[in-house]
C-alpha cells in the first residue's frame, strides 16, 4: 500500500466511523451526509469524494459485523483440529467478532430495510455462506461421532441466533469480561451440539 492509499483508507475509515456513530445514535433516516461531514469538520464534497451516497455508507457499515463473523469461521475451518475443538474456538471467536462490531450489527438489524438491493443481496449471501460453513462443521462432527445433532441446519441457525443476539444485551462493563463470556457461550454451543466427549 502506498502512502496515498493509506491516507485514502484512513479518510474512508474516519467517514465510516462518524457515519456509524450517527446512524446508531440518530438512526439512518434522521442522519444526513451533511451531519456526517459536520461531525468530522469537513464539507459534504469531502464525503462524496469517498462515497457516492449515504446508502453506500450504510452498506459498508453493515458489512463489518457479517464479514468479521465469516472471517472467524474461515480461520477456524482452515485449522487442523477436531470438530469439537473447532466448534469450541468458533464459539469464542464468533462471539468476539459480534461484540467487537456490536454497534454495526445493531445498525444492520435496525436499518436493513434501508439497504440498497445489491447490498441486501450481498449481505444475505454472506450470511448464507456463514450458515453453510457452520452446517458443514456440525455435519463433520456428527460424522466423526463427536456431535449428537439431528438437524445440523436447525442447530446452525440456533447457534447463529444465540451469538448474534448478544449484541442486544452485552455491556462492556457488565458482570463478565468478554473473555469469560466467550468461554461461557462456547460451552453452551458445545452443549447445543451434544458433544459426546
Amino acid at each position: 500500500m502506498t502512502i496515498k492509499d493509506q491516507v485514502i483508507a484512513l479518510k474512508r475509515e474516519r467517514i465510516v466511523e462518524a457515519a456509524a456513530q450517527l446512524f446508531y445514535d440518530r438512526g439512518y433516516d434522521r442522519t444526513t451526509l451533511e451531519a456526517v461531514a459536520d461531525s468530522l469538520g469537513v464539507t459534504k464534497p469531502f464525503i462524496y469524494g469517498h462515497f457516492k451516497s449515504k446508502a453506500e455508507l450504510l452498506g459498508v457499515i453493515c458489512t463489518c459485523g457479517v464479514s468479521a463473523s465469516l472471517s472467524a469461521i474461515d480461520n477456524i475451518a482452515a485449522m487442523d483440529l477436531s470438530p469439537t475443538n473447532k466448534l469450541s474456538l468458533l464459539g469464542r471467536d464468533f462471539l468476539i467478532a459480534v461484540l467487537n462490531n456490536q454497534r454495526n450489527i445493531a445498525i444492520l438489524t435496525r436499518e436493513e430495510k434501508n439497504l440498497e438491493p445489491d447490498d441486501f443481496l450481498r449481505l444475505s449471501n454472506l450470511r448464507r455462506e456463514f450458515d453453510a460453513k457452520l452446517v458443514a462443521l456440525l455435519r463433520e462432527g456428527v460424522a466423526t461421532g463427536e456431535f449428537n445433532v439431528k438437524d445440523p441446519f436447525v442447530a446452525a441457525l440456533s447457534i447463529g441466533g444465540l451469538v448474534s443476539w448478544a449484541y442486544v444485551w452485552y455491556r462492556p462493563h457488565g458482570r463478565l469480561s468478554l473473555d469469560a463470556l466467550a468461554d461461557e457461550v462456547s460451552a453452551l454451543i458445545l452443549s447445543m451440539a451434544g458433544v459426546t466427549r
